[in-house]
């Protein structure tokens, strides 16, 4: 009675016109149900069991503002600084991040094992100490790419400005920390670092990419990089680039085999202009330069030039 009573008092404060009792009951059978009939039953009996052991997006959103500051302090973490306070705030920084990061890789371990197991936090601990060893290799190579955008663009005005304004730095950054954490085995806090760097930039990015040095991305909105994608050195892509499968083979059942190599490999010294797709295993051989809105399906040998039929 008391909360029939509640109810009806909501809906006058309100004046909401909705059964909430009814909408609740009927997200709960949504829910439960089974809305694919290809869909695993027994993969979902495990999804529920574990669904506590998920990861979370929001705190990996700040591990990341926290490893962004603890890569960059004197652009992302204090503005008046020295020497000294810089250190101090790395180090706050990292012990926060990652010792979080600890516990979200521990709850990926046991999302994707068959029953929570204390070797998970072992496990866990190891990875985020892996990665950690990894920052200041992973802190040069970011230079290089911030070397890269200055260098390629005659708008780039100074650093500040690509680390503070151009996606696609902001996108290699969450990028090369993912795929890290991708090659030690956590692909799902993996693929949501790179989430949020797309949902942020609109740069899709693979944490399974392998990409090399002095990568820039110019203006980036639309660029999507496949799983199995490789990239090498001093490469250069404008917005719209797409670097995707042509196919995907599939099992007698009918779904799709995964991990197969399927994406481009682009070597060194290649400029892909905006717009361009490149479908499938394919090769550019180094030094190639592909034209805006070209479609390619076909390797091409070293310093080959493709554009558009029809444009000069």
């Amino acid at each position: 009675m008391a909360r029939e009573s509640a109810r009806k008092a909501t809906h006058k404060l309100t004046g909401a016109s909705w059964d909430i009792d009814a909408l609740v009951s009927g997200l709960s059978a949504a829910r439960n149900a089974s809305l694919d009939a290809g869909y695993d039953r027994r993969q979902r009996k495990r999804d529920e069991a574990r669904r506590r052991e998920r990861p979370s997006r929001d705190a990996l959103v700040e591990i990341m503002r926290g490893l962004r500051a603890a890569l960059f302090p004197a652009h992302f973490g204090v503005s008046d600084f020295s020497e000294q306070s810089l250190n101090e705030l790395v180090r706050a920084a990292l012990n926060a991040s990652l010792r979080e990061l600890v516990e979200q890789t521990r709850r990926d371990l046991a999302y994707h094992a068959v029953r929570a197991s204390a070797a998970h936090a072992t496990r866990a601990r190891d990875i985020v100490a892996a990665l950690a060893e990894k920052l200041p290799e992973l802190r040069v190579a970011l230079e290089h790419d911030i070397r890269a955008a200055y260098d390629g663009d005659p708008a780039a005005r100074s650093r500040a400005e690509i680390l503070f304004c151009y996606p696609g730095i902001t996108a290699i950054t969450h990028h090369r920390i993912a795929h890290e954490l991708h090659k030690l085995g956590v692909p799902l806090i993996a693929r949501i670092i790179s989430e949020i760097a797309h949902g942020t930039t609109g740069i899709d990015i693979h944490p399974g990419a392998r990409i090399g040095s002095s990568f820039f991305i110019d203006h980036g909105t639309g660029v999507v990089i496949g799983e199995t994608a490789i990239i090498g050195d001093r490469v250069r892509l404008y917005q719209g680039v797409t670097l995707g499968a042509r196919n995907f083979p599939r099992k007698a059942g009918g779904s799709v085999v995964k991990g197969r190599a399927r994406h481009p490999i682009i070597e060194d010294d290649v400029v892909i202009y905006a717009g361009a797709t490149i479908l499938g295993l394919v090769t550019i051989g180094q030094g190639s330069t592909i034209g805006g809105n070209v479609w390619l399906t076909e390797s091409v040998p070293p310093k080959s030039h493709i554009r558009q039929r029809g444009f000069p």
